[in-house]
């Protein structure tokens, strides 16, 4: 049976696990991430983009770190409960040591961020929320990370939440994302099973062409460093959005 978006009871996220087997070092999967992100970000002046969104934040700041060259107000939008208590604690309290080094990386590739990574982070509202819900045009710039093919196994549904990500821009607003590829369903820690929706490449490319211009997408291998997921890698996007996309999905996303 196809589990779908709603099927899962996405407040119980495994934050600790999660974080533990993949966000506490830099493996070289995010550094090639931020590599690319970084060359979108720097073709943009410091704080010449508005209000930028993170679709489906999860509890990964560097996506945050990375858009606060840029952005003025981001909003972290994010539906599950756990990943939102981790994102307002990060903020609220203090981050984790074990992101400095992302900031060091990202501030190193892109100087105009912010001098800390508390700076960075004090541009961020944790936004607890429906990403189905995000107002049509609302923002400049949109980011999303590991999230339309990691909230369903379903094709179409996959199609739809990038749908819904490309409609939260106004016309001419910019898009910046990194899927897994060939993700199947995974577990994280011992038992926790999540649903995958493998895509590749060409796939994305193919939701992606009707709704956008200057379209780049690209691939890096599988990191040997990282849990085996049964992924073969990521694929990155950069776009600017063309036209309001049609019906946005029925299911919330969580975050990557």
């Amino acid at each position: 049976m196809t589990t779908h978006n709603d099927d899962v009871d996405w407040d119980r996220w495994p934050v600790a696990d999660y974080l533990a087997e993949n966000y506490r070092e830099v493996h070289p999967s995010d550094a090639a991430v931020i590599a690319h992100h970084s060359a979108f970000y720097r073709r943009l002046a410091p704080g010449s983009v508005g209000r930028s969104v993170e679709f489906g934040a999860g509890p990964n700041l560097y996506p945050l770190i990375l858009a606060s060259a840029a952005s003025r107000h981001i909003d972290a939008v994010e539906a599950g409960r756990s990943n939102v208590a981790y994102l307002e604690r990060q903020i609220v309290c203090g981050p984790e040591a074990s992101w400095l080094p992302f900031h060091a990386l990202c501030r190193r590739l892109n100087p105009a961020l912010p001098a800390t990574l508390a700076g960075s982070l004090a541009r961020v509202d944790v936004v607890h929320a429906d990403v189905r819900e995000l107002a049509p045009r609302g923002y400049d710039l949109a980011s999303m990370h590991f999230v339309a093919e990691g909230a369903t196994e379903d094709f179409a549904e996959f199609a739809a939440f990038c749908r819904a990500f490309v409609r939260c821009v106004v016309p001419g607003g910019l898009l910046v994302a990194a899927f897994m590829e060939n993700m199947p369903t995974y577990r994280i820690g011992p038992a926790s099973r999540w649903p995958g929706c493998p895509v590749d490449p060409d796939t994305v490319r193919e939701v992606f062409a009707p709704l956008t211009r200057e379209l780049t997408v690209t691939r890096i291998d599988a990191d040997p460093t990282l849990p085996d997921y049964g992924d073969s890698g990521m694929v990155l996007l950069t776009g600017v959005a063309t036209r309001p996309p049609g019906r946005t999905p029925s299911r919330p996303a969580r975050g990557g």
